[in-house]
């Protein structure tokens, strides 16, 4: 018996191992060089479908089980591949001629004439799972670690290489509806009882299951492949019990979620039901299509580049300056035991520092292993922390209103009120104790750093950290330096941001940095809107259908009104001459001045706040602020709130805030919910052609004022022809 394929020059495999054993079995194994998660790939398909030619003429090949050399099965395709190659195609006829790789090749394995199966020793995502559902037996490795999920419709795609026909005819729709369209991996032992997989076992054990399957099984055909098509669980027809009601209320809660900003779920949806109706291969046909009119859509680039690509570097620490060795913190001060020192010890404690946390008081310090100790049980009865941990957390937590307990740390966040005076006083008490080449971040979302910094006496020490609240649950942290800041400072900034968990972004010291002044130019339109007499709930909408979380009214009660009115008149106070008004002052003002409705805290605001029910816009806003009798289109007030956005966004690149695009884009997405379909502020002027964007701003500006008069920088781009991000 042959030990190997002698028909193929194994020198000629770069991304699999090929190989045959004493029984007859071909191995494929999945092998991507430099590569933890076996990224698939044009090369790796044409490998594998080469071996397959030989694999399939060699009588005494007697099955086949695909595998892997790491310790990942595959996590879907190569992002930069695939990117790359949806940012050189013309439409999508044109990109559903090249893509038929994977899919034809599976539905080659799948029918090659014999037994075929699957050694899942890990992570099966995508792609890598389309695969193991190619094969006639899924043997898949026990623990956490291996779990199997179809993720496409997070980069706003489908899964393109059968996965919406042969998941649904394997374990029913309703089953493979919800996991494809939620994008959420499975773990194994629910794997199991969906009848995703048909044996769990040891990672150390997969592949030898998987060979005594194919002795027992000379003969093996899919349920789809056999006489009649094979039956779907639960039926795939609206004449079936159930399956029209299920499509029935699957469409409209996915336009819900995603208001049609999103195509990937709707396409889902019907590649399932059209496809279904039919033979498998006529389904993968429809699928296949179906991929390509997304893939040629803007969403899956946006999201592909800015979301995974982008925010993949960003969390590789792309931005560190080269050159400045590691000083990892072995503890961390925190001055203010708020909402947002308290959530930064704990999320510090949990990444295994020790914390001292500082407050005026004894019983305001200890808020945050309270903070700490309520999450964390939380957590426990969620399921998500074991019980032992929550002690091991808190025993790290030193609350503390002595600044001598701070002696010998190594990095400090302050976090106290938003307060000139009192943040230069918290500096200099604690520069007195700590190490001295110490890391000092202030923790303030609108005051310039190096304002800040003058009361520091190491200020190329002295760095800005954006966090946003809650701490514990959102993923950005903005990074500001200032002009003193040095290299060392940075580097060491961003390795704290990595180990706390954070994606970190770096921007240049400005008046509201990145992120507060971007944002609020949201929060001001949406009170520029109500002034000219558009619909509050109109606003309201438009936010919403725009893709942002809430509509601008409510963030602004959520937020402060009282809170941005005090930043407003501090920065009248900083700036004197050089100060102007936000556009929306005039409704500021009233609201808090001669309204007295500061917001949710106070339980008036845009909103009313009944103690027994659901808060609703105020009925004398129509008073203050009387609605036109002819008002604008849907789409103009979509375009307006979120155009504004990206043309503030153009203004800090012009003016050195922002130096890298990809920084600006994952700060507007992760930091306030830019929606994502629009790759970020930046993306959203690639996505509408930097030209057209400019046109756009002029006709704004002619019909609103100069506030939407397009940057120098923008006209020039518009000129040149030039984009934000280059081709991938």
């Amino acid at each position: 018996m042959s030990d190997g394929l002698h028909v193929i020059d194994k020198a000629s495999f770069r991304q699999i191992q090929v190989s045959v054993d004493a029984d007859g079995i071909a191995v494929v194994l999945l092998d991507v060089p430099d590569a933890a998660l076996n990224p698939l790939s044009d090369a790796l398909v044409a490998e594998f479908d080469a071996a397959l030619d030989q694999i399939v003429a060699r009588s005494d090949v007697r099955g086949v089980v695909v595998g892997s050399a790491k310790s990942a099965f595959a996590a879907g395709w190569n992002l930069i591949e695939l990117l790359t190659m949806l940012e050189s195609v013309a439409d999508a006829r044109e990109l559903h001629a090249q893509t038929p790789g994977l899919s034809k090749l599976l539905r080659r394995l799948e029918t090659c004439g014999k037994p075929v199966a699957a050694a899942i020793n890990g992570l099966a995502l995508g792609g890598g799972l389309e695969i193991a559902l190619a094969c006639h037996y899924r043997v898949l490795a026990e623990g956490s670690a291996a779990k199997v999920g179809l993720p496409e419709v997070l980069v706003g795609l489908l899964p393109g290489a059968g996965g919406t026909q042969r998941l649904p005819r394997l374990i029913g729709i309703e089953a493979a509806l919800r996991i494809m369209l939620e994008g959420k991996p499975v773990a194994p032992a629910e794997a199991l009882k969906l009848g995703i997989v048909n044996e769990l076992a040891p990672a150390s054990d997969v592949m030898a299951r998987a060979k005594q399957w194919l002795l027992a099984s000379p003969e093996a055909t899919q349920p789809w492949d056999r006489k009649g098509g094979g039956a779907v669980p639960g039926g795939r027809t609206l004449l079936d019990a159930g399956i029209g009601t299920l499509f029935m209320l699957a469409v409209p809660a996915a336009t819900r979620t995603s208001l049609r900003n999103y195509p990937a779920p709707a396409a889902i949806l019907a590649s399932v039901y059209e496809g279904l109706q039919l033979p498998i291969d006529r389904g993968l046909a429809i699928e296949r299509r179906k991929f390509a009119q997304l893939a040629a859509g803007p969403e899956a680039r946006n999201l592909i580049r800015t979301m995974f690509i982008n925010k993949g570097k960003a969390d590789k620490l792309a931005r560190r300056p080269a050159g400045v060795a590691p000083k990892p913190v072995q503890k961390l001060a925190v001055l203010g035991a708020g909402m947002m020192g308290a959530g930064l010890a704990h999320v510090a404690a949990r990444a295994g520092m020790r914390v001292a946390v500082l407050d005026t008081t004894q019983a305001l310090a200890e808020r945050a292993r309270e903070h700490a100790q309520r999450t964390m049980e939380r957590d426990l009865k969620a399921g998500r922390i074991a019980a032992g941990q929550i002690a091991e957390v808190l025993e790290r937590i030193t609350p503390t209103t002595e600044y001598e307990t701070l002696a010998g740390s190594e990095f400090v966040i302050e976090a106290v009120f938003e307060d000139r005076a009192v943040k230069a006083e918290a500096t200099r008490r604690a520069e007195a104790v700590i190490a001295p080449d110490a890391v000092f971040a202030t923790n303030t979302s609108t005051l310039p750093i190096a304002g800040l910094a003058t009361a520091s006496k190491r200020p190329q020490n002295f760095i800005g950290m954006h966090f946003f609240s809650p701490v514990e649950r959102m993923p950005l942290v903005e990074i500001i330096r200032s002009k003193t800041t040095d290299e060392s400072a940075l580097a060491w900034t961003l390795d704290l941001a990595k180990r706390l968990g954070k994606t970190p972004i770096v921007v240049y010291d400005s008046r509201g940095f990145f992120t507060s002044r971007v944002f609020g130019t949201y929060c001001y339109e949406g009170q520029m809107l109500l002034q000219d007499g558009v619909k509050p709930a109109l606003i309201e909408n438009g936010g919403r259908f725009a893709g942002m979380p809430v509509g601008p009214l409510a963030v602004m009660d959520e937020v402060s009104l009282e809170l941005q009115y005090r930043v407003v008149q501090q920065a009248r106070i900083d700036l004197g001459a050089d100060f102007r008004e936000p556009v929306s002052w005039a409704v500021l003002r009233k609201f808090v001045e001669d309204l007295h409705r500061p917001g949710r805290k106070a339980g008036a605001g845009f909103y009313e706040y009944p103690a027994d029910g659901r808060k609703f816009l105020w009925p004398g806003l129509a008073q203050h602020y009387p609605v036109q009798a002819a008002q604008p289109a849907l789409a103009e007030v979509k375009r307006r709130l979120l155009y504004i956005q990206s043309l503030e966004a153009a203004r800090c690149i012009e003016e050195g805030v922002l130096t890298s695009p990809a920084d600006g884009d994952l700060g507007s997405i992760l930091g306030w919910g830019f929606p994502s379909y629009t790759g970020g502020v930046l993306s959203l002027i690639d996505t509408v052609g930097v030209a057209q964007f400019v046109d756009d701003c002029r006709r704004l500006a002619d019909a609103h004022g100069p506030r939407f008069e397009p940057c120098v920088s923008l006209k020039d781009m518009a000129r040149q022809g030039k984009r934000f991000h280059a081709a991938a």
